[in-house]
């Protein structure tokens, strides 16, 4: 793979790995990410303390617990952010193999936590969730392979990244966690479209999603549950769903006011899979529009960069990261707001959890790495640059 691709910004010889980082990558996704990490502190502040209460836990325990965790994934972006594509694409490829492993071994050496669900690895102080870590890692992987298939001798990488991601979420699924083996496909499906796949496959694999959803409604009644609370004319209010849309509704615009919220006192995920509903409730739908605002900022100028790659792997490592963050956000909120089945799913950055928060920051940090300006040899911008020169 070439490291000469998109963007207009020379190289300077010798330069510093610090000022060359700042000089190349994109601020306003960086400012944004930022500000996502301070709005989830702030609404941590508001979610968390009934529940650390409750638990008999200093008030400000998961608070701290967060700025913590938040602060490891926010360093892991800034180093990771720092990276060749090469290197990148190395450990990536590594940490997915790690991760993978951990996958299977989770029936084994997992916990549920009582949640039904085998998705944890219980470390005493911590637990940890692989399938976290397992998304930004399986882009890059996926990435690598595509890519791979372009070369004349390549292996046939688009077969093989296809049999992976099956593989993947017949394991999720089998937690059963449908949200991450949904997260999966739909993200193979995104990147293998911009490596050039035929609509005719596309459709036939979105048919063959469908099917599995329905063998799912009709032999799981953990799935048939939540998609018949979802399809219901009616919101049974003493839910998840039911209480997070009340929360929605009373918060109107400008919210309740800072503390005066009341679903973080009935709500167990307040915290994390329904923190959208706490913003809502307490600092209203101006400060909901502003974090989705904060999220198109990201994914938006990552693909607006992408555009102009040349280089295939980093185009599809970008755009799969991109998509990643997109669609869970979108996947959190829109549950929220009952536009899709419930589903355990954090809200990038936002949400509580020392996985979720890591794994952020480290995808994060790929895209960052992904979509930093690079030299490049394009003929027309070497005539462009010769044009400007004084005669």
């Amino acid at each position: 793979m070439t490291d000469m691709v998109h963007g207009a910004t020379p190289e300077i010889r010798g330069e510093a790995i610090l000022p060359a980082w700042w000089r190349t990558v994109d601020r306003w996704s960086l400012a944004a990410i930022l500000a996502l990490f301070m709005i989830g502190l702030l609404l941590g502040l508001a979610a968390s303390p009934p529940l650390a209460v409750r638990n008999g836990l200093d008030p400000f325990h998961y608070v701290t617990r967060q700025a913590v965790f938040g602060a490891m994934g926010l360093g892991c972006m800034l180093v990771i952010s720092m990276m060749s594509p090469t290197r990148l694409r190395r450990l990536a490829v590594l940490a997915f193999g790690i991760t993978f492993v951990a996958i299977l071994l989770l029936p084994v050496l997992g916990t549920d936590f009582g949640k039904g669900a085998v998705r944890w690895y219980s470390l005493k102080v911590i637990s940890v969730q692989p399938s976290e870590f397992l998304k930004p890692t399986f882009a890059v992987f996926t990435a690598w392979l595509m890519a791979a298939s372009y070369d004349d001798k390549g292996p046939p990488g688009k077969m093989i990244s296809f049999g992976v991601a099956v593989f993947l979420v017949l394991l999720l699924a089998a937690q059963p966690d449908f949200g991450q083996a949904g997260l999966i496909i739909a993200t193979w499906a995104l990147m293998y479209f911009v490596a050039g796949a035929p609509i005719a496959l596309l459709g036939s694999i979105g048919a063959g999603v469908l099917g599995f959803g329905w063998l799912a409604y009709e032999n799981s009644e953990h799935v048939a549950r939540r998609i018949d609370g979802f399809l219901s004319s009616e919101v049974d209010p003493r839910t998840q769903i039911g209480y997070a849309t009340n929360a929605i509704h009373e918060g109107g615009f400008l919210g309740v006011g800072i503390g005066n919220g009341t679903v973080k006192w009935t709500l167990p995920d307040a915290h994390t899979d329904f923190i959208i509903a706490v913003a809502a409730e307490e600092f209203g739908l101006i400060l909901c529009v502003i974090i989705m605002a904060l999220y198109m900022t990201v994914v938006v100028r990552s693909l607006l960069r992408l555009v102009h790659e040349r280089d295939p792997f980093i185009r599809f490592a970008g755009t799969g990261l991109a998509v990643l963050l997109g669609m869970q956000s979108l996947i959190n909120i829109g549950v929220a707001v009952r536009l899709l089945p419930a589903k355990g799913m954090t809200l990038p950055l936002i949400s509580y959890g020392g996985s979720s928060l890591i794994a952020a920051g480290i995808g994060l940090g790929m895209l960052l790495a992904m979509t930093r300006t690079r030299p490049q040899n394009d003929f027309d911008e070497l005539l462009a640059r010769r044009r400007a020169l004084p005669a």
